[in-house]
């Protein structure tokens, strides 16, 4: 019997570990080939992990929670053939279990430096150490209690590679003052502790006793880490315009019906804005940019980030690609499939990654406009918000008068330290001039 690595896919360009959430099958059970496994969640999108064979599970190599890096064996899976040491992805397995008289002495070596990388660098509690730091911690000589008090710069405070390195680069030159000042010593070692302590005391838990506490969702936490981070890294300018959108309600009224014998599609107003925000991208391609450092990089592709609320009440945003390439009926079908894959939670990695700008649709709850938070690493979002009935000044040749319009805000939020006053404004009106230049008689 062969035996099958499964190992943690490739899932995005910028995915580069994920958490297990779930195993959907034990030890024993008969797996089919593209039948899931486990689940696993990313700091993007939750997915199944699905196996490549048919067989049988024989082994777990991570259990729920654990964070594991894209390309490690998850799990062994034991499928019919024959194991000829040669072409077996479980090759390194069978080094360990298969007792060789040449290869002892490697063996014991290899058990022997692994006791020593695992017995005194553990993960507990909230301090996760992933397997390369915990390798630099016992090359460098680092102990448990030291690498407990290394600042982590990484998701949920984890320590990363560039935390450690800096830390061993400049660990050589804390030792002198100590050995010369040995009071100070004593001193330094309980500050940190200290320092932890105020950090969990700043936001106490106060309930009484009919509050009711709910921990918040992995998503949760994630989602809040990145609008902070957003707005502590970004500084957010605002500029709001109200657009007539009466002739695009009436010809969406006069069509939808038409467009959905057709397509099969329902033609809601989002795709509508999309092309319109697309269009005004290609005309302001410096609002299709990120920010690295010092560096401006211009994103050659039109990909639009759409906000869409999942069913435990969070946000997530698709993306669609190459937005400005897609006619109206391509940008439906687009928007639909996203917004019922995310309703769904059947949203996968690749589909979440590589936007260049973002939309969200405040006017879904209601919400006349909105403020809203950049999404990193892009400069800016639009807010559409509710379309409204209004008495309205229209202007005709014979002389203006009050009539019944359709109309919304429109409102921009953008990264000031790339994007001035002048851009961010130019560019919301000129998605407000194409969605009242909408042709009333345009064909579908």
């Amino acid at each position: 019997m062969a035996k099958f690595e499964l190992k943690l896919p490739k899932m995005g360009e910028s995915v580069a570990e994920a958490t297990i959430t779930s195993w959907l099958k034990e030890v024993g059970d008969t797996i089919e080939a593209d039948e899931a496994v486990f689940e696993i969640a990313t700091d993007k999108v939750d997915s199944e992990v699905p196996s490549e064979v048919d067989g049988v599970l024989v082994e777990k190599l991570f259990e729920v929670d654990d964070v594991v890096q894209v390309g490690q064996t998850i799990a062994v899976i034991e499928i019919d053939g024959d194991d000829d040491g040669e072409t077996s992805s479980s090759e390194p397995i069978a080094q360990d279990t298969v007792s060789e008289p040449v290869a002892v002495a490697e063996v014991e070596k290899t058990v022997v430096a692994a006791q020593d990388t695992v017995a005194p660098i553990v993960s507990s509690g909230d301090r996760f150490y992933s397997p390369l730091v915990r390798n630099i911690a016992k090359q460098e000589g680092i102990s448990q209690s030291e690498l407990d008090t290394i600042s982590g710069s990484g998701k949920d405070g984890r320590v990363t590679k560039h935390d450690i390195l800096s830390y061993v680069e400049h660990r050589g030159k804390q030792p002198t003052p100590a050995k010369a000042a040995t009071p100070e010593a004593p001193k330094v070692t309980p500050a940190q502790p200290v320092v932890a302590d105020k950090k969990q005391e700043a936001a106490p838990v106060i309930a009484s006793g009919d509050d009711e506490i709910i921990e918040m969702t992995r998503m949760g936490k994630l989602i809040a880490h990145h609008m902070v981070e957003s707005v502590q890294t970004s500084a957010h300018v605002q500029s709001f315009i109200e657009a007539d959108v009466t002739k695009i309600w009436n010809w969406r009224k006069k069509v939808k019906d038409e467009f959905f014998k057709r397509e099969g599609e329902n033609l809601t107003f989002t795709p509508i804005f999309m092309e319109a925000v697309a269009k005004a991208l290609r005309d302001f391609p410096m609002m299709n940019i990120s920010l690295q450092g010092d560096t401006i990089v211009k994103k050659k592709h039109v990909n639009l980030g759409m906000a869409a609320a999942l069913p435990d009440g969070n946000l997530i945003v698709p993306v669609i690609k190459d937005a400005d390439q897609l006619n109206l009926v391509g940008m439906t079908k687009k928007v639909n499939d996203l917004a019922t894959r995310a309703r769904d939670n059947k949203l996968k990695p690749d589909d979440i990654q590589g936007g260049t700008y973002t939309v969200t649709n405040v006017g879904t709850f209601g919400s006349i406009m909105g403020t809203p938070i950049i999404n990193q690493p892009q400069v800016g979002i639009l807010a559409l918000g509710a379309i409204r009935k209004v008495p309205a000044v229209v202007e005709t040749p014979e002389g203006d008068f009050i009539g019944i319009r359709y109309r919304m805000f429109l409102s921009h939020s953008y990264d000031h330290r790339v994007v001035n006053g002048a851009l961010g404004g130019q560019f919301v009106k000129a998605v407000k001039d194409y969605l009242e230049a909408w042709d009333s008689n345009r064909e579908i």
